[in-house]
């Protein structure tokens, strides 16, 4: 997973974990348990002869499998015959990376797989709440944005996770395009960062606030929730803007993403970057309702309103009806900076499981760690199967909650 172009002065995040956070919700014992870690990584690290590299070895992601179609129905693979091709996801079958830094940081946000009982012991008796990005998560990273595939076993995986738990996915894409891309009727959507949410119609909290715009969706009765609105005209100004001034320069594109823009520059040469971002801003210095964000090799455009991925995560759980429950216990899974806004909101929470997707150490307030799309897919199938095992005493109505049925199950 690659960082962005440059931090930007971005502070650092401490890595000490308190036990009254939602990272280690299994308690006490988890001083124990990280210094059994800490003494096994070091021993490890002794054996192998491993000595402390300057950089980090940066790891690519190969697309899991090829899309064949684009229909939800057309694919049709069980949990079994997903999980049978799959190496014993109990200890999963990787690399030793021979990166202390990695090591050391992996110490601090441990692996979901290898914390996969500790987390379900915890979340035993609880309802989870699945929220998932996209891009880097669900799909692996791509020179071509419009390429960023999911594959039928991600998908199959997604459904299967969306018929025991509450599920929604969180992009910075479009809500259309994400939603294309996952091909699913029975998870939530919400894009451009969350300011473009679709949930099912329900009474909505006075705390939306006069800025927040919520209509009916005609076609899927349902409500959409759109705080960005009001700024739709001036986006579509900025866009035109942006296209013309990133023709000359090689490699650069612009994706529409609704109510926000994207400028990737993952096919453009080094030397031309800077060119490139300041050509971006200069067209922001006749915008001052809006203000320029980093991802991963891309420039995003946005209205400079209070509204990330955290206020998304809150708002779903609020509309769905799970903001006030002590035994609602959400998790999310994401891998870019823009995910670090859940992630605080879920440590804030003190209960739940913040997890991370990168090859990579990085400063992160996730707790847990994941290496790729690949691991998030046997992490979701052994989410899936687990919760499967468990709910035979208990009816879905009881994990969801009233109301909450998934389309395909109601």
């Amino acid at each position: 997973m690659e960082p962005g172009h440059r931090l930007h002065g971005r502070p650092a995040v401490s890595t000490k974990v308190s036990r009254r956070w939602g990272c280690h919700v299994y308690g006490p014992d988890y001083k124990d348990h990280r210094l059994v870690i800490m003494t096994n990584s070091a021993k490890l690290n002794q054996a192998m002869g491993l000595h402390r590299s300057s950089t980090s070895k940066k790891q690519k992601v190969q697309p899991i499998t090829k899309v064949v179609k684009n229909d939800e129905n057309s694919v049709n693979l069980s949990l079994a015959s997903i999980t049978s091709n799959l190496h014993d996801i109990s200890t999963p079958n990787r690399p030793i990376s021979s990166d202390l830094a990695y090591n050391s940081w992996v110490v601090e946000h441990p692996s979901a797989l290898g914390s996969f009982d500790r987390m379900m012991k915890a979340a035993k008796g609880k309802r989870m709440v699945v929220f998932l990005d996209y891009d880097g998560t669900l799909s692996p990273i791509v020179d071509d944005p419009d390429r960023a595939f999911m594959s039928d076993e991600m998908r199959a995986a997604v459904r299967e996770v969306a018929k025991y738990f509450p599920t929604a996915v969180i992009s910075g894409r479009s809500r259309d395009k994400v939603k294309g891309f996952v091909q699913l009727s029975n998870v939530y959507y919400a894009g451009s960062h969350g300011m473009d949410i679709m949930v099912p119609p329900r009474p909505l909290n006075p705390c939306d606030g006069k800025n927040h715009t919520t209509t009916m969706d005609k076609k899927a009765s349902d409500v959409l929730f759109q705080p960005a609105k009001r700024f739709l005209p001036a986006i579509q100004e900025i866009r035109i803007l942006l296209e013309e001034i990133t023709r000359k320069i090689e490699g650069a594109r612009v994706e529409d993403n609704r109510f926000c823009i994207s400028v990737h520059f993952r096919k453009v040469r080094d030397e031309d970057y800077d060119i490139l971002e300041a050509k971006v801003k200069s067209v922001l210095e006749n915008y001052p309702e809006f203000h320029l964000t980093f991802g991963k090799k891309v420039l995003e455009v946005r209205p400079s309103i209070e509204w990330n991925k955290g206020h998304a995560l809150e708002y779903l759980l609020d509309t769905l009806g799970f903001s006030n429950s002590s035994d609602v216990l959400p998790l999310y899974i994401g891998d870019d900076r823009t995910d670090e806004d859940a992630f605080k909101v879920i440590r804030s929470r003190g209960l739940g499981f913040p997890i991370i997707v990168s090859s990579t150490p990085k400063d992160t307030k996730a707790c847990y760690s994941l290496q790729d799309p690949s691991e998030v897919l046997t992490f979701l199938l052994r989410i899936a199967r687990w919760r499967k095992a468990s709910s035979s005493s208990r009816s879905l109505a009881q994990i969801w909650g009233p109301g909450n049925l998934p389309r395909s199950v109601n």
